[in-house]
């Protein structure tokens, strides 16, 4: 393949001339810059800026208080050449139509640079789901599964979870569209329980996947862990997970936020020990064992590993200069700024971007597909094995792009991805 190696700095240009970007914004800026770099053809670029099909729903629910409360939800199939759409669904006050086709573009990238046969998809409910009974979300899971069923199923597009989803709401998922379609697939949607034909493994792949490319990440870099401190700004499943799996390399665990705080111990914090005091206070603050920090400065502490595990945007142009770290694994979903992306990499700072670092979860959720296609179910042995065999390959592929083509690791990211997804749409070409 033949690269454009243009100037960075015209790059960074390109992208301050545009000033608070919305996310779907940023999704397609970084579409463009990689798409440069590649000579896309212009025909194919302008495919690939907007979603093939958004479905918006209304989700009437009756609350426990008798009242009937209607939800907006949506479902939106980015790029569909490379096989069925793949995506979680997030429960969330902030989900918006413009997010939810953002991460759906993220998500087309994401299944590419993994080298599974999917395409992208996302949904998203906008709720607060800290505020509902388990009978209100239950009745709302349901109630959106229905509502956006003409558009999903095992070979059309296979939901999973994401941000405030878990396998309980999967196994509501699964039996709903049962229901609906009479039929007894397990392929129709993945991170179920594994009683009810999940992969083991689901639940740590996005951190083990993750933990993964930190480690080969640390190994070109020459980091030994076991002299290497760790940050993660998000304390949810994929952050706590990573955190535990980093410590279990010989990483020191010395910062920890959620959406309440964080706190801090430069000796170290057990990531076992601070999960369990979430569990039961339902935040990572007030750790006896450690001292508070906003999650601002959380983001300024000198360290060998951060791991950005929340919402997207936290580094920004305005705090990029404060961050101290050597590597930055994206455990969320556009935690970094195409400005900030520039910055750091004129610091020398090695970001792992997000469409690689958690690829883990998309690709045992495909794992999960196949298995309940075949009805025949892996050891968590295989799993994590296969796992590590894609991930380890794909850094390795990014990375030599990115040292051919002289360009940040999210620019050889995308270069890689959207070169996969083009190749697959000149093939097919346009029908009718």
């Amino acid at each position: 393949m033949v690269y454009q190696v243009n100037d960075r700095k015209k790059d960074l240009l390109e992208i301050e001339k545009k000033q608070s970007l919305s996310v779907f914004e940023i999704a397609n800026m970084q579409l463009e810059i990689a798409a440069n770099k590649i000579n896309l053809h212009p025909d194919i670029l302008a495919q690939l800026k907007e979603p093939e099909r958004v479905l918006m729903v209304s989700i009437p629910v009756k609350m426990d208080s008798g009242e009937v409360k209607v939800f907006q939800g949506y479902r939106s199939q980015f790029n569909t050449s490379r096989g069925p759409a793949k995506g979680g669904i997030r429960y969330h006050p902030e989900v918006s139509l413009d997010e939810v086709k953002a991460l759906s573009a993220w998500m087309t990238w994401k299944c590419a640079i993994a080298g599974i046969p999917y395409g992208g998809g996302k949904g998203g409910i906008k709720c607060n789901p800290k505020e509902m009974s388990e009978g209100e979300l239950e009745r709302l899971s349901r109630r959106y599964i229905f509502e956006i069923s003409s558009i999903i199923g095992p070979r059309q597009d296979i939901p999973a979870p994401d941000v405030y989803t878990n396998s309980k709401i999967m196994g509501w998922y699964i039996d709903t569209y049962n229901k609906i379609s009479h039929s007894s697939s397990y392929a129709a949607i993945t991170g179920k329980p594994v009683d009810l034909w999940g992969s083991e493994g689901r639940e740590e792949a996005t951190a083990r996947g993750l933990s993964i490319i930190v480690k080969e990440a640390a190994d070109l870099l020459k980091i030994n862990p076991t002299k290497a401190t760790v940050v993660v700004q998000g304390y949810g499943n994929a952050g706590s997970i990573a955190a535990r799996l980093l410590h279990e390399q010989g990483y020191t665990l010395i910062g920890v936020s959620d959406s309440k705080g964080g706190v801090y111990n430069l000796e170290g914090i057990n990531p076992i020990e601070i999960f369990e005091h979430k569990k039961r206070t339902g935040t990572v603050s007030n750790y006896s064992k450690a001292r508070s920090i906003t999650n601002e400065d959380l983001l300024k502490m000198k360290c060998d590993i951060l791991v950005p595990a929340a919402l997207e945007g936290v580094i920004t142009k305005e705090n990029v200069k404060n961050v101290r770290a050597k590597v930055i694994a994206e455990a969320a979903n556009g935690p970094v700024t195409p400005e900030a992306d520039e910055i750091l990499f004129e610091k020398n700072i090695f970001v792992i971007p997000d469409i690689l670092a958690n690829s883990g979860g998309v690709t045992v959720s495909y794992f999960e597909w196949v298995q309940g296609l075949y009805g025949y179910f892996w050891k968590k042995e295989t799993v994590n094995s296969r796992l590590k065999e894609l991930m380890v390959k794909a850094f390795h592929e990014i990375l030599q792009i990115s040292q051919d083509a002289n360009v940040n690791n999210r620019t050889a990211a995308y270069m890689y991805a959207i070169s996969k997804v083009a190749k697959c749409m000149e093939i097919r070409g346009i029908w009718p």
